[in-house]
């Protein structure tokens, strides 16, 4: 059975940093793209970033470019989400996600998994 567990969420203050991480349980995950996703409130699910199978391409939403930097441990089944320079806009639950297929998705149906997620709350 595979598990997504998401850690490292919390509550921070403006300008402050988080890293959150996802764990892959259930059989390896190396060859697979793995993404971030945000829900805030009252607002649809999109992407945060996402990083392809060995790691040598990432993508990110206009909003977090800049200050946020997803990576992966494929020796680990874990990948990760550096969070800096946090805004209240950031403020949302964040899941990870991987899809059966080595290139970046950018689109929630392309993920065939999907983490519990972790809220981030960003005081002002």
């Amino acid at each position: 059975q595979v598990q997504l567990v998401e850690s490292g969420g919390g509550l921070v203050q403006a300008g402050g940093s988080l890293r959150l991480s996802c764990a892959a349980s259930g059989r390896t995950f190396s060859s697979s793209a793995m993404g971030w996703f945000r829900q805030a409130p009252g607002k649809e699910r999109v992407i945060v970033a996402a990083v392809n199978w060995n790691g040598d391409t990432t993508y990110y939403a206009d909003s977090v470019k800049g200050r946020f930097t997803v990576s992966r441990d494929n020796a680990k089944n874990t990948v990760y989400l550096q969070m800096n320079s946090l805004k209240p806009d950031d403020t949302a639950i964040y899941y990870c996600a991987v899809r059966d297929g080595r290139y970046i998705s950018t689109i929630d149906p392309a993920y065939d998994y999907w983490g519990q997620g972790t809220q981030v709350t960003v005081s002002s």
